[in-house]
């Protein structure tokens, strides 16, 4: 009994020296997620289209005389300036044609200056009845043959010389030049096709197809005015062009199949992001911008019934919001319904939390958006 009294007494005090010891135990650490506010932002209603990249100036290099490629005078994908010789054709043949069109017109001039000086010897016998009229008028005849052949080859020597000047084909633009389709030692002329391709890099046009509405009310936008429309570029990659471009020139008729009118903006390439012939998405601003809730796009996320975000609410817990979702614009969604400003929408940490979890909320710092 004495013993079974003093084993009772020991778990006893064990038990009353081990719950104090519990109950100092620091609770395990709260989760940490980082939070940005829904916000009031002016954003302009806008319209999106596939667009088409075209160089402002595009030429094609080709021959225009016969002759071997001896010389290739630039790195494909470089940038040239307008009168760079680019390639050089054998001007051999071209400089001999050129020397004989010249003995050419020296002895026709020579011809000419005799028949000048039989005219006028032949009138003045004539004038004193020497000369039959008949031969007066072979003198002239042969002084006005004489002069026609220096006129001729005067034209002869010219076309010699241009002929020798397309022995250099020269860049008409400036701009950047593609690959080279021949290389020196092959023989080209008229027929060959392109020898290469020129097209010009800043500024740059882009073209997009834009309905009958959404054109009258972004001319209502700019004060009637299509030149005053501004467009921006979304790229392949999603993001979206620095710098934003003006509509230069609306098509004189409409697409009947699609009610759509074919306009061209032009847009600053000074870096040559944008390349000929590539697709971007265009952005083309309609009505007035009106304050809209909005939230990073990254905090979105999709289940079954639709978009939600992960807020934390009172006591820093927790809570889904299901939303109504509207236009996308540089990273931020506009929010139709769901959130009201100021509700701290989850941005990272999301998949370490559940709903009515305690959470330790950082204020994410607050980044440009991007129209």
């Amino acid at each position: 009994m004495v013993l079974s009294g003093l084993r009772n007494a020991a778990l006893a005090a064990c038990l009353v020296l081990t719950v104090p010891a519990l109950a100092q135990t620091p609770p395990a650490g709260l989760p940490a997620v980082v939070v940005a506010p829904a916000a009031l932002q002016a954003i302009s209603d806008s319209a999106d289209f596939l667009g088409r990249i075209q160089a402002a100036e595009k030429v094609e290099l080709r021959a225009r005389v016969e002759g071997f490629i001896t010389e290739q005078r630039f790195k494909e994908g470089q940038m040239v300036k307008k009168g760079d010789v680019l390639f050089v054709i054998d001007k051999a043949p071209y400089e001999a044609t050129l020397d004989q069109r010249k003995a050419d017109l020296a002895a026709a001039q020579a011809i000419e200056a005799n028949a000048v000086v039989q005219l006028q010897r032949t009138r003045e016998l004539a004038e004193r009845g020497n000369a039959p009229q008949a031969t007066l008028d072979q003198r002239i005849a042969e002084d006005a043959k004489a002069k026609a052949d220096i006129a001729k080859a005067q034209a002869a020597l010219r076309t010699a010389e241009i002929n020798l000047s397309y022995t250099e084909i020269v860049a008409p633009i400036a701009g950047r030049i593609g690959t080279a389709s021949v290389t020196p030692g092959n023989l080209v002329n008229p027929a060959t096709g392109p020898l290469a391709t020129i097209v010009s890099i800043d500024p740059i046009n882009v073209t997009f197809p834009v309905t009958q509405r959404e054109l009258l009310q972004a001319r209502q936008r700019a004060g009637g005015e299509p030149q005053r429309i501004v467009v921006g570029l979304r790229l392949a990659d999603g993001s979206t062009y620095e710098q934003t471009g003006r509509v230069e020139l609306l098509d004189v008729a409409a697409n009947q199949g699609t009610d759509s009118v074919t306009v061209r903006a032009t847009i600053p390439n000074p870096k040559g992001t944008l390349i000929d012939g590539s697709s971007v998405r265009v952005l083309l601003a309609i009505g007035e911008p009106e304050k809209r809730l909005v939230i990073p796009t990254a905090s979105i996320a999709i289940d079954q019934q639709g978009p939600f975000v992960l807020v934390v609410g009172e006591g820093d817990k927790v809570q889904v919001k299901r939303l109504q979702l509207g236009a996308q614009r540089g990273g931020l969604t506009v929010v139709e319904k769901g959130l009201t400003e100021g509700e701290r929408v989850i941005v990272e940490g999301m998949v370490r939390v559940r709903p009515g979890m305690q959470v330790a909320p950082t204020v994410a710092r607050p980044s440009p958006a991007r129209s």
